[in-house]
């Protein structure tokens, strides 16, 4: 018999890690080549890894819950044939004299000591967005320091300005952070560190959560674990950008009758159903490309130019989540291939087969509240991009038509584009220069032009 590791596989360019949320298999049992071991989740999609053996579980590495890195052993399978590693462990064993060992064991016991300063903040019960956590690890404030910061966000919550305060107040010496306990051969408890008074917000006492009254008619129930993650995120969206919107009115009466007109015949040669979204998404990746201040990200003090125009589509899930897919390189497909993209990334997100690497690398986004019937919206930046456009229902509505003749009433199909935008680097002049383009590419759609 022989036994292989189960490792974690990379999951895209940025995905480091990931969270065991099931156990498909348990010890014992007897699994075959690609099927599915156990699911994971990442911080945007959920996820199985397959065996790339047949053979018999006979070890789980991690629990659920746990957070694995990349390239980590998570499991042990024991396959058919094979030599067996007995030889190399006792050649480990030979190498490995007992006062190393005793050693090992005791830097080991080290690295508990040093609590203080560990920045494994999954191991923490309270909730920090990605953006603190960010701060922290680039600014070396370990756990420790950070669950004694008094945040003045919702329930407590530590937000980006509270956290910077705390970082300028060390460097400045109002506050020192822990140090790290030096081990003695006996043991020595590592003192706790005390609360940061210095940076407590002066209107903090009028920012407690307020208690939540229930009675026995009322249902309480928790969150699931990609609910929890999308509130972090519009939460942590909200705190830091300042969000300001353009509203705009489009006559889409020719993509209307177009679309009428050759949507039979473009599923049956494409094999792919063609709706308003990739229309809509084509016009967009124009106007990023005329307007490329838009399709950039901001890192602290400095904003980053994005070369690619990489369009995120919020998709609703059937359990009632979001999720945004990105399709990557928007500007060089083609009507066709825009339409195969959205709806290759929509189905599997439904189907919750998206990748990580799909929800990687968005520069702008798009979502369609018009789907659940709005006229518009006012969308929350999806971080750390600085825009969003929501595109509202397409109605029938009797409107003025200017022609050589003079102004006459008809009937119009018409919606409404909403465009969210970060005020911090985006100004009206360049948001509504942006979606009045969108708008303009709409209005002069070709009733004429191929699919």
């Amino acid at each position: 018999m022989a036994r292989f590791e189960l490792k974690l596989p990379k999951m895209g360019e940025s995905v480091a890690e990931a969270t065991i949320t099931n156990w498909l298999k348990e010890v014992g049992d007897k699994i075959e080549a690609d099927e599915a071991v156990l699911e994971i989740a990442t911080d945007k999609v959920d996820s199985e890894v397959p065996s790339e053996v047949s053979g018999i579980l006979v070890e789980q590495l991690f629990g659920k819950d746990d957070l694995v890195q990349v390239g980590q052993t998570i499991a042990i399978i024991e396959t058919e044939g094979g030599d067996e590693p007995s030889a190399v462990t006792n050649k480990v064993e030979e190498v490995v004299v007992p006062a190393e060992v005793a050693e090992i064991e005791k830097t080991i016991e080290a690295v508990k000591e040093t609590v203080t300063t560990s920045q494994d903040f999954s191991s923490s019960d309270k909730f920090y967005s990605p953006l603190v956590k960010n701060i922290a690890k680039e600014e070396g404030v370990s756990l420790n320091e950070l669950e004694n910061i008094a945040g003045s966000g919702k329930d407590g919550r530590v937000t980006k300005e509270d956290i910077l305060k705390y970082v300028e107040a060390r460097k400045s010496g109002a506050v020192q952070a822990p140090k790290t306990v030096e081990v003695a051969p006996q043991i020595v408890e590592a003192p706790k560190a005390e609360p940061v008074k210095a940076v407590e917000p002066v209107a903090q006492k009028s920012q407690q959560a307020v208690p939540v009254s229930v009675n026995g008619a009322d249902e309480i129930v928790e969150m699931d674990r990609m609910r929890k993650l999308i509130s972090g995120y519009m939460t942590a969206s909200v705190q830091t950008s300042a969000h300001v919107q353009s509203f705009i009115e489009v006559d889409v009466t020719n993509i209307v009758k177009w679309r009428d007109k050759v949507k039979t015949a473009f599923e049956k040669r494409e094999g792919e159903k063609l709706t308003f979204t990739p229309i809509m998404m084509e016009a967009v990746a124009k106007a990023l490309k005329d307007f490329p201040g838009m399709n950039i990200s901001v890192d602290g003090d400095y904003i980053i130019k994005k070369k690619n125009i990489n369009l995120g589509m919020a998709a609703a899930l059937p359990n009632g989540n979001l999720i945004v897919p990105v399709i990557k390189n928007a500007d060089q497909l083609n009507l066709v291939g825009m339409a195969k993209a959205v709806n290759d990334l929509g189905n599997r997100a439904k189907a919750g087969k998206l990748k990580p690497d799909d929800t990687q690398g968005g520069t702008y986004t798009v979502t369609n509240v018009g789907t659940f019937g709005s006229v518009f919206g006012t969308p929350i930046i999806n971080q750390p991009q600085v825009g969003i456009l929501a595109l509202g229902a397409i109605r029938k509505v009797p409107a003025v038509i200017e022609t050589p003749e003079g102004d006459f009433i008809g009937i119009r199909q018409k919606m409404f584009l909403s465009h969210s935008y970060d005020h911090r680097v985006v100004d009206g002049a360049l948001g509504g220069s942006f979606v009045k383009r969108v708008a303009e590419y709409l209005e002069a759609f070709d009733v004429d032009r191929d699919f």
